[in-house]
């Protein structure tokens, strides 16, 4: 089929557009939180796997960390496990633990590897406890009520949050051309296995490799103000007035949070990316507008 003029003029602007970013990011390092809508829909999990690949082509080293809570929940279902949640976190027994291994470390994993290899790449699937990555040690939430004195100690089992990450194993497959998987699971000091938010464990993994970039892909056009406005090139400084103010509230103030710490800790730029939309993280690499919310130190 060949292409009409205003085609193949739009053609030539995107790639025209995309030149310097790639000469710029040539060599760094990206992490990518995967989940939302982007991990369920199919066509937008093709055009991840073909996004990651490309980046890959291009000289970029990506490295996705990735969620699973919808599947493990629906595992859970399935035998027959009641699932309950804390502040948002899920209440993780010994045998949640193990259905969230199986999910997140096996049929997740394994799918996201395949996908990306399906489509080019060469992707190695990884939990923590693969080369001693992911330290984790275990997470106790305070809550504070006026009938006491001191704050009740609430339980949440094999839920964790980072200790340290040693990226040797990741530095490895980056250098031998490989495109890393990591399940965000870790291993405590007293041998259990914990399951770790994956916005944390991404954004600690970039703190550590000194990524370029760190990529949360969300369900939401980014940030918004209390109009409805996306507010993007936002300072730590202006980030901090939102929390303020209450601008940033609810699910989106964790992930800003995890943002802002990785922009604090070494890396570059964090985004808030719309993993609703096609091609999400090449529009956000490679073009002057992007489809999300930027904060920088």
């Amino acid at each position: 089929m060949t292409l009409s003029a205003e085609q193949a003029h739009n053609v030539a602007h995107v790639l025209t557009e995309a030149m310097p970013y790639i000469r710029r990011f040539r060599g760094r390092t990206v992490v990518i939180k995967y989940g939302g809508n982007a991990m369920t829909d199919e066509a937008l999990k093709n055009g991840f796997a073909r996004d990651v690949v490309l980046m890959k082509l291009v000289g970029i080293n990506p490295v996705v960390v990735h969620g699973g809570g919808p599947q493990i929940g629906r595992l859970l279902e399935r035998i027959g496990k009641q699932s309950q949640f804390i502040d948002g976190m899920r209440v993780t027994d010994a045998e949640t633990m193990d259905v969230v291994e199986m999910v997140l470390g096996g049929l997740v994993n394994k799918e996201i590897v395949n996908l990306i290899n399906r489509h080019g790449g060469c992707a190695v699937g990884l939990t923590g406890k693969d080369g001693d990555l992911i330290h984790a040690r275990k997470l106790h939430i305070e809550r504070h009520t006026p009938e006491t004195e001191a704050p009740e100690i609430i339980d949440l089992g094999h839920v964790g949050e980072v200790a340290s990450i040693d990226t040797e194993v990741v530095n490895t497959l980056v250098a031998g051309n490989f495109i890393p998987v990591i399940a965000p699971i870790g291993v405590g000091d007293d041998g259990f296995s914990y399951n770790i938010n994956a916005d944390l464990v991404a954004g600690k993994v970039a703190e550590v490799l000194r990524a370029e970039k760190l990529m949360l892909l969300t369900n939401t056009p980014g940030l918004l103000d209390k109009s409805g406005k996306l507010l993007t090139g936002l300072s730590a400084q202006r980030v901090a007035e939102l929390i303020e103010d209450g601008t940033i509230h609810g699910g989106m103030l964790p992930k800003i949070r995890c943002a802002l710490d990785a922009v604090q800790g070494g890396v570059r730029t964090a985004h808030i990316v719309d993993g609703r939309v096609q091609h999400a993280v090449l529009v956000e690499l490679f073009t002057d507008e992007g489809v999300g919310t930027l904060i920088q130190a």
